[in-house]
């Protein structure tokens, strides 16, 4: 059983129920949804699907809502096919009306004024920076530009221009109206998209309080780390928010390629010292969009993720618009599952840097327990879900087992590295929910007669503390 959890972007090639229920039999934990595409009544239908299937197959799936932040996307009336070393005009959409028709190509960003701030000599990268412009001239409404590496230009494509500050608000218009869309269905993930500081993510959380309310059971919000600011300000940003996003697609353009996998690595550790689960993302199995198969070095990609302890990865085009959205899971969780065989080193030492508490001893002793006597698997009841992300992170070799009956902890246990969760009903005691996971994980060949297990009951609300009940052999 994967311990590592994967992240699946639902689109046009996974939209179906039959392709879905089998993405999520595959080892999808988490639909993610990005606002950047598709609208409100195709986002409604997926998470009316992805919800149905998950209750009729009794599966912990979890619905992130990516917001598409102030992205700066080209706006052109027709393709155009940019050949290097070709001369190219650049606008922005606010001076549209004012341009006569050229004799040779132009197209528009659609940022209003982003013109002023761009300057000659900097680069527009285009799709990931496939396409590669750079700026020769500029004049008051246009910027005159060589193609340094050429491609189509489509419309709706994204844009980066590494260096300049786009001045935008992280939660743009759009995002507002997704963010209201979001919340009114339930989504248990909100990913934050070009987050610069934790004042972002503060601001995010208000929204979502004024919206909610205080008594709701708010989606967690995962920042993205895609941004130059982001590297800089990463400790506070990872300490304010829930989750974290190493979205390597912009990060790559934003800061030199060869020094994205170490900063890989910062972010996972960061995030581990911070008890924040972390996802690594973007082109993880990207031949796949188009291929039965992925490359070796795709292999050792997501191996090396595993290997760094990420809570999840994440597919992205291959799931969304690729040819196999199915096989691309089973071909994420078959890696993750062959590189979890592998032995780990023991990262326990990562909670203690943070954390000084009954608490958290309590935690690691039902840890030091688990490994001194070979237990199986490691079971407690979790109302918040916050015990389950402690355990999780010293990384056990035992089954993580969770009990709730909280609708939202069971769905973002879907986000956390080796919890496995069961969700219960809120009107079940507390106290009976263990033997009743027990049973079921038993009908489930999860657990046997025999197996010993350590038992871990969560903070119970109404002031009760929590308490490790210590080593059980299963009848």
């Amino acid at each position: 059983m994967k311990k590592t959890k994967i992240v699946a972007t639902i689109g046009p090639a996974s939209e179906d129920e039959k392709t879905l229920k089998k993405m999520i039999e595959s080892g999808m934990n988490v639909a993610r949804i990005n606002f950047s595409h598709g609208n409100h009544e195709w986002n409604a239908r997926i998470i009316k699907s992805i919800r149905k299937l998950a209750l009729e197959m009794e599966k912990s799936v979890g619905i992130l809502a990516d917001l598409q932040g102030p992205r700066v996307r080209v706006q052109t009336a027709e393709n155009i096919n940019a050949r290097k070393g070709e001369k190219i005009l650049v606008s922005d959409i606010s001076f549209k009306k004012m341009i006569a028709d050229f004799s040779f190509n132009i197209f528009y960003l659609d940022c209003p004024g982003i013109i002023k701030s761009i300057k000659e000599g900097e680069e527009i990268l285009i799709e990931d920076g496939t396409i590669k412009i750079k700026v020769i001239k500029k004049e008051k409404c246009l910027l005159k530009a060589e193609v340094v590496s050429g491609g189509m230009i489509r419309n709706r494509k994204g844009v980066n221009i590494p260096g300049v500050k786009l001045n935008l608000s992280s939660t743009t218009s759009k995002d507002k109206k997704d963010l209201d869309f979001a919340l009114k269905h339930d989504v248990d993930f909100i990913a934050l998209s070009f987050v610069e500081s934790a004042k972002d993510i503060v601001d995010l959380r208000k929204k979502i309080e004024k919206k909610l309310g205080k008594n709701k059971k708010y989606p967690q919000i995962i920042a993205k780390i895609e941004k130059r600011e982001a590297i800089k300000n990463l400790d506070e940003i990872v300490k304010t928010s829930d989750a974290v996003m190493v979205a390597r697609g912009d990060l790559g353009i934003e800061i030199n390629e060869s020094k994205v996998i170490v900063l890989q690595k910062k972010i996972i550790a960061c995030s581990l010292e911070n008890l924040r689960p972390v996802i690594v993302a973007t082109q993880m199995l990207d031949s796949m969009i188009k291929n039965p198969r992925p490359t070796r070095a795709e292999v050792s990609d997501v191996s090396n993720a595993v290997i760094d302890h990420a809570d999840a990865v994440m597919l992205s085009g291959e799931t969304a618009s690729g040819k196999y959205p199915v096989e691309s899971v089973k071909t994420m969780k078959e890696i993750i599952e062959d590189t979890e065989e592998s032995p780990f080193d023991d990262i326990y030492k990562f909670l203690d840097f943070n954390i000084s508490s009954d608490y958290a001893t309590i935690i690691r002793s039902a840890y030091e327990l688990a490994k001194s006597f070979n237990a199986e698997a490691i079971l407690m009841i979790s109302v918040s879900g916050f015990t389950a992300k402690l355990v999780s992170h010293f990384r056990p070799e035992q089954k993580i087992l969770m009990a709730t009956n909280s609708q939202k902890s069971f769905n973002q246990s879907s986000l956390v590295w080796g919890v496995d969760g069961y969700l219960f009903n809120p009107k079940d005691k507390l106290d009976g929910l263990i033997e009743k996971m027990i049973k079921k994980a038993k009908s489930e060949k999860k657990l046997k007669k025999g197996d010993k297990i350590v038992i871990i009951l969560g903070k119970i609300p109404h002031g009760e503390k929590m308490r490790l009940v210590g080593v059980k052999k299963i009848n």
